[in-house]
């Protein structure tokens, strides 16, 4: 899945997505109304009311640059000369189309350990149906164990442990269940959060707790869409490098990840519940483009004094 979606020179995101919305072949909320940069240039001026000293706003994976241009236009003159904005893209298609919308307003970076060397450690940081472009490794619960699926359809006999890192230890499936596992964003979170000072960071993705995302769904949540087509089973494994691959997140698994580094959760919601107050459009209270409902959390690094 890594080298189907971020290989130099033949993965998806690297060389071969054509867009995001629709002409591409995904939709995101970001892409649908400008009322989720609204919640978030909303949720950034009350954070900033409780850390003013921070001046740095990072958006991690920010697609074709629409929910950056939403989150400023929502934002006053004044509000956004007091900040500093950053994006952190790792695909030079999409930059391309970011920095064609958004100019020089921003500053762009390849890792978010680079932004945040920038922000000297502080900064208010969001992302948006970014999670579920990490790859992931697909597990089946079978005689009593978890094993790994490889490419093509096979089962791996060795036992896969994952009693120190997932909450898939506790289970009580029946044989032939399928889940996701993302140790690739445990590993990811592990290597910028100690660089994090202050600030907050907001997640927006879909997905849901254990073992609830799994109810009735025996195969697992992995799927691949071409041009807004949901494609599943062997269809999965065709033209890769061409079509978009993910699964949902456990939310379980990625709170207790924060928690592990010390980062303190604020709140963990449906994101209908982060739109309502600012009267956001039914298909985004709905929304459920890839098949569940969205998630948000927010968590909190304690800002550096002023």
């Amino acid at each position: 899945m890594a080298r189907a979606l971020f290989d130099p020179e033949r993965g998806y995101y690297t060389r071969n997505i054509r867009t995001v919305g629709a002409r591409g072949d995904f939709s995101t909320s970001a892409t649908l109304s400008p009322s989720l940069g609204a919640a978030i240039a909303f949720w950034l001026k009350a954070e900033s009311r409780a850390h003013p000293s921070i001046r740095h706003i990072i958006e991690i994976g920010a697609g074709d640059g629409s929910l950056m241009q939403n989150v400023r236009q929502a934002m006053s003159w004044w509000k956004r000369r007091q900040f500093t904005f950053h994006i952190v893209e790792t695909s030079p298609v999409l930059r391309e189309q970011q920095q064609k919308r958004l100019g020089s307003k921003v500053h762009w970076h390849d890792t978010i350990e680079s932004a945040l060397a920038h922000a000297q450690g502080d900064a208010f940081i969001y992302h948006n149906e970014l999670l579920d472009a990490f790859p992931a490794t697909l597990v089946q619960w079978q005689n009593g164990q978890w094993h790994e699926v490889w490419v093509p359809e096979s089962l791996h006999s060795h036992q896969l442990d994952v009693s120190s890192f997932s909450a898939l230890r506790h289970t009580a499936f029946k044989d032939g269940q399928r889940c996701e596992l993302h140790p690739s964003i445990r590993d990811w979170l592990r290597n910028w959060a100690p660089q994090w000072k202050g600030g907050a960071m907001l997640s927006i993705d879909y997905g849901d707790e254990f073992p609830q995302l799994y109810h009735r769904r025996s195969q697992g949540t992995l799927r691949a869409y071409l041009l807004h087509q949901r494609l599943t089973g062997a269809d999965i494994y065709a033209n890769p490098g061409r079509q978009d691959i993910t699964a949902d997140i456990n939310f379980t698994d990625y709170r207790a990840w924060l928690r592990e580094l010390g980062i303190t959760e604020v709140s963990y919601h449906p994101l209908a519940d982060f739109l309502r107050p600012r009267a956001a459009p039914a298909q985004l209270l709905d929304a459920d483009g890839a098949g569940t409902a969205f998630k948000c959390c927010v968590h909190r690094r304690q800002a550096c004094a002023s």
